[in-house]
């Protein structure tokens, strides 16, 4: 029985609970080495016994061998993963080595986990233990991860056991510490009760509280009692397993070494090793009653990770060669496997080894597994006599190392690498990859010169070459708000002579188009911007980046629907591809879509959606921009405590990264929730400050033109530059609505007062056809309030009132509270009540699943396209269903704003 842990105890009794009651739960048990972490696991497993288990390990010698855990954790259930998706069941039949990999995503897998895990859970409750956490190869910890941070309604409950070196990626965490001196007591009561006196008293003292020192310390030769110093706890545990170990056989030695080295306990692979070397199988017996090891089945697992680490330490250097070739000998129908074995037999240089290291790198990489390429791909290097190749491999190397956000060590790869590839290879590898590590390192000032000094170091031998790192250039120094960095990248590629051969065409004219805005105006860029969106959009859904940018200039056109449409349909076809890790990104343009397009609650959703990904798919870089649109979705709906917040991790976000698009937002966001609370010069202020820094330059400045002219106007000032700014946008755009504005801020402008009539009624007869609600709901407002302060009360309600209704409809509560307040002022005492439809029920995640339901997607499907159980999914509508005032998937279909 554990003693001491009731709390930790009851921890684990609510999740269990839970899961018998339908939802699922995870914890991250944490602490020292012998603190009772897999004793707490069993005692889930104990009090589960209605529940179905999962076991899962980590290990450390497989820690670079991808999908090895994951691997051990679902072997015995894998005849369950056909009745997933067939996408998804692909995918993780394909990193197990089951089939052929068919998608390099690295998220996928962790959603195929999901779902299988939800089946299963199907039948009964499942408790899902992973032990040794921190020893987990890197590609099934992040599928584990994702999985986990999806589980919700499925009645799962994950337990992972881990030292510090594990990361729980925000999951819950139970921190164990040493058990009190009464506990510790009763535990070394339990183990010796026949210790007494000043040994006994010793022993409680140095454990700490540690479990596993009070229960092998005992063990051991009797101890001293006169005073000394303590020695560190693991080497006393190291010393007390060394202690046992010794006093086995010789042959049961050998064969824990033998044990120790076969990472997944594969009792049939540890026999014939064994037999190799001459060792019965009597000698695993020995192990086994010594209480070292554990035999279950064709399993055999060590009692704790310290004895298999203290069996290790113990034996000889020539043993340990000779068990690494016997099992590559074995292992042939595992390469990974087979792979590390060849390598830890090698003494010196070993070419066949290396190619053996270098093959499981590209399995690796092509499964997403950059941690564990990067791992393979260094070995290789090691044990290559060829420094050519050394080279290559270790560059290799670098590349998955950055992949894999291992920065530091893919500098000293990048390092260890120069001088030994081709001058060729180095110009144009080098910088680039340096380049990528310094935009990750949040220093991408300098990854632009890095890539301005390559595409010159190369430009005369490989035009292609450098046309693409000044493609490259020119996107971080647009991202960036550099406006000469960007400018100084497009002139360097228009004067390269670059044919359409070169495939970087489109790329260049990309580039080339947002410069020219800069340099020349929206006159000369949107029309080659249009080109742009035209070509992405007929683009084959393959190449989804293209389409990426061909939304993303859509969005600088103005064309919000066209950029809507083209970033849905690719982002529809990368979640059936289970292509995740592009989502975020196209979750930047959709949210952006569906605030133009007044679509404020999607936008919330999507956005929200986009926020979570960038954290579960670790692209921090892409969550300013998320958490700013969300800032001003808030600032429109008045929520000032939201709308600070949001905006304050914004741009918290730039401060590290520099990357300007969502602190544009942000400000954005700030401003607009002084203005739409009458704070007229507050918002002016932070207009005019966002327009005198790098936001200027970001696409969102032409936009809030307009919010700056208003406060501008209400505050007798002139705003007669951001008027021209804004005037040339809209006449190179040519879009109606634009046109509107337009009027409206000349109007605001306007001192003679027909005129300005004249501009009021031109901006409303331009909104008539609905493209953009909030700013014809804007346009209204302003000219009723102009209307009823003229004393035409009865035209002013017309306008009043069309405001008014918009506002209500887009949950933009304070202007809806002015629009109410202007109608009272203007005689208007029949007004609709204030309140919010059932859009704002909703959480951003409902709304998403009520949509699909309401287009006739089951559950499976809806599940499948937001990485999601279908149980959650269930939960989901469940709670959603009295909050829409409905019973059933068909009155869904009925509610017409469901539908977009």
């Amino acid at each position: 029985m554990l003693r001491g842990r009731q709390s930790d105890q009851r921890a684990v009794d609510v999740l269990l609970d839970q899961a018998r009651a339908g939802r699922s739960g995870v914890l991250v048990v944490k602490g020292e080495p012998g603190i009772g972490k897999t004793a707490l696991l069993a005692y889930a497993e104990e009090r589960a016994p209605d529940m179905g288990v999962l076991h899962g390990l980590g290990i450390e010698s497989e820690a670079d061998i991808p999908f090895a855990s994951l691997h051990l954790l679902l072997h015995h259930v894998l005849e369950r993963v056909g009745a997933l998706p067939e996408p998804q069941a692909a995918a993780l039949a394909g990193a197990l080595g089951l089939a052929p990999s068919r998608t390099d995503d690295q998220f996928h897998v962790g959603v195929a986990v999901l779902s299988l895990l939800a089946e299963l859970a199907a039948d009964r409750p499942l408790l899902c233990l992973v032990d040794d956490a921190h020893w987990l190869d890197q590609a099934s910890a992040r599928a584990l991860r994702f999985a986990a941070h999806r589980l919700h309604a499925e009645g799962v409950v994950m337990l992972f056991g881990a030292r510090e070196g594990f990361d729980p990626a925000a999951l819950p965490e139970l921190r164990l510490a040493g058990l009190d001196d009464q506990s510790a007591a009763q535990v070394l009561a339990d183990a010796a009760p026949t210790l007494t006196g000043p040994v006994r008293l010793r022993i409680i003292k140095e454990s700490a509280g540690n479990p596993l020192a009070l229960l092998e310390l005992p063990r051991t030769a009797e101890l001293p009692t006169y005073d000394q110093s303590p020695l560190p706890l693991p080497e006393r545990l190291r010393l007390a397993y060394a202690a046992r170990i010794g006093r086995l056989p010789q042959d049961a030695q050998t064969a824990l070494t033998v044990a120790a080295l076969v990472d997944d306990g594969d009792l049939n692979v540890i026999t014939a090793a064994c037999a190799e070397l001459g060792v019965e199988p009597a000698a695993l017996g020995a192990a086994e009653r010594s209480g070292l090891v554990r035999i279950a089945g064709q399993h055999l697992r060590f009692a704790h990770p310290l004895t298999r680490a203290a069996t290790f330490q113990l034996s000889t250097y020539d043993l340990r060669l000779a068990v690494h070739r016997i099992l590559a000998g074995l292992l042939t129908d595992q390469p990974d496997r087979q792979a590390w074995h060849l390598a830890a037999a090698a003494t010196g240089p070993d070419e066949t080894a290396a190619r053996a290291l270098e093959e499981m790198a590209e399995r690796a990489r092509s499964r997403g597994a950059n941690v564990s390429a990067c791992a393979a791909f260094e070995r290789a290097a090691e044990l290559s006599e060829d420094r050519e190749l050394k080279g290559r491999r270790l560059l290799s190397a670098a590349v998955e190392a950055t992949e894999g956000g291992e920065l530091q060590r893919a500098q000293q790869f990048i390092e260890a690498a120069t001088g030994l590839v081709p001058d060729e290879s180095a110009r144009t590898t080098f910088p680039k990859l340096r380049a990528r590590i310094a935009f990750a390192q949040g220093a991408p000032h300098i990854a632009h010169d890095l890539l301005l000094k390559g595409a010159a170091d190369v430009a005369g031998d490989d035009r292609a070459a450098a046309g693409l790192m000044l493609v490259e250039a020119a996107r971080n120094a647009s991202g960036l708000g550099n406006a000469g960095g960007l400018i100084e990248a497009a002139t360097r590629l228009r004067a390269l002579d670059l044919r359409p051969e070169d495939d970087v065409d489109l790329a260049r004219q990309a580039a080339l188009g947002t410069a020219l805005l800069l340099i020349e105006g929206p006159a000369a860029a949107l029309p080659i911007m249009r080109e742009l969106v035209t070509r992405g959009s007929q683009i084959t859904s393959e190449m989804h980046s293209r389409r990426i940018n061909a939304s993303y200039f859509a969005l600088q056109t103005g064309d919000f629907q066209a950029a809507w449409e083209i970033a849905r349909a690719a982002a529809d076809e990368c979640r059936a591809e289970g292509e995740i890790s592009k989502l975020a990104v196209l979750h930047i343009t959709l949210a952006t879509s569906e605030i133009f397009l007044g679509r404020f609650t999607d936008a919330t959703a999507t956005a929200s959606e986009g926020l979570q990904l960038t954290a579960e798919t670790g692209r921090p870089s892409r969550a300013g921009c998320m958490q700013g649109m969300l800032a001003w979705i808030a600032a429109v709906r008045g929520d000032g405590d939201r709308c600070a917040e949001l905006a304050a991790a914004s741009h918290e976000h730039y401060g590290a990264n520099g990357i300007v698009n969502g602190l544009a937002w942000a400000q954005w966001a700030q401003a607009l929730l002084d203005l739409g609370q009458g704070r007229f010069a507050e918002a002016l202020d932070r207009l005019e400050s966002a327009m005198a820094g790098p936001v200027r330059h970001q696409f969102q400045a032409v936009h809030f033109a307009p919010d700056l002219i208003e406060a501008a106007a209400r505050l007798g000032r002139s705003a007669d530059g951001p008027l021209r700014r804004y005037e040339a946008w809209s006449a190179a755009a040519g879009l109606g609505w634009a046109e509107a504005v337009t009027y409206r801020c000349r109007a605001l402008l306007e001192p003679d007062g027909d005129r300005a009539h004249e501009y009021f009624r031109t901006a409303v007869r331009l909104h008539a056809s609905g493209e953009r609600p909030w700013e014809a709901a804007r346009t209204a407002l302003i000219y009723g309030v102009r209307l009823r302060r003229e004393r035409q009360k009865s035209a002013a309600r017309v306008h009043l009132r069309a405001a008014l209704e918009t506002f209500q409809r887009l949950d933009a509560r304070p202007w809806a509270e002015r629009a109410r307040n202007e109608l009272r002022a203007a005689g208007d005492a029949d007004l609709p009540a204030a309140g919010s439809d059932a859009f704002s029920t909703l959480s951003p995640q409902e709304l998403q699943i009520v949509r699909l339901a309401a287009a006739g997607r089951t559950n499976k499907e809806i599940g499948a396209q937001l990485f999601l159980s279908a149980k959650t999914v269930s939960y989901h509508l469940y709670r959603a269903f009295p909050k829409l005032n409905v019973t059933s998937r068909a009155q869904l279909a009925g509610l017409d704003w469901l539908r977009g």
